[in-house]
């Protein structure tokens, strides 16, 4: 697992514990603070690392977010609303209560985390993993997913109405979703998990099932 000494850019890091607004932070590494309803909207993010931060509240809409590594960070309640990731790792992570809606992520991996009522409704998802992570209330209505897979992770509540799916892997996943008829065209899951899943899929194609 890369650590934060691997990174390409990690001798470039500097510290950063000043003020935060809406500007473009490079290089810049973040560890062990508690950012309180900071007002970043339309921020960029190249480069920089962050490491056992907590963000409460706060404003990110439309942030970018570019090569950016972020370690045991919380972020709770806040507005990542239409923000864009790109080739970004986030690794045992917690996200509760966050908009992140309307939202762009590419080549983008999710490690052991925690997504907790998190609102990704309209989001593009491509070449995006989560590994090992629990989902749970997370709304993905009308989103797009290409080429995204869930190896050992687990959805719980995890609803999927009006999803478009492209090559998407669930197998490895423990799935608990909210489904529509089409939800889970383009999807790719085991033998198993199709059987554990016959009564929700039996449910939303309208078929009843009686043995007598």
């Amino acid at each position: 697992m890369k650590e934060l000494s691997d990174l390409p850019y990690a001798s470039a890091l500097t510290p950063h514990d000043g003020t935060w607004g809406e500007q473009t932070y490079d290089t810049v590494h973040v560890d062990g603070v508690t950012v309180e309803d900071a007002d970043c909207v339309g921020t960029r993010f190249l480069e920089c690392a962050f490491t056992q931060v907590t963000f409460e509240g706060g404003r990110l809409r439309g942030a970018g977010f570019n090569d950016v590594w972020f370690r045991d960070v919380r972020f709770v309640g806040t507005d990542a609303r239409e923000t864009g990731w790109l080739d970004a790792t986030l690794v045992a992570n917690v996200l509760a209560g966050v908009q992140a809606y309307g939202s762009n992520l590419r080549r983008v991996t999710f490690r052991g985390c925690k997504l907790d009522s998190v609102n990704l409704r309209d989001c593009t998802l491509t070449d995006v993993a989560f590994e090992d992570c629990l989902l749970r209330d997370v709304d993905l209505r009308g989103a797009k997913l290409l080429r995204v897979k869930f190896p050992g992770s687990r959805l719980s509540r995890v609803d999927l109405a009006g999803v478009t799916l492209d090559k998407v892997d669930l197998r490895g996943a423990e799935l608990g979703l909210t489904i529509t008829s089409e939800s889970l065209r383009g999807a790719v899951i085991t033998t198993g998990q199709l059987l554990d899943m016959a009564p929700v899929l039996a449910q939303t194609l309208g078929i009843i099932v009686k043995d007598s």
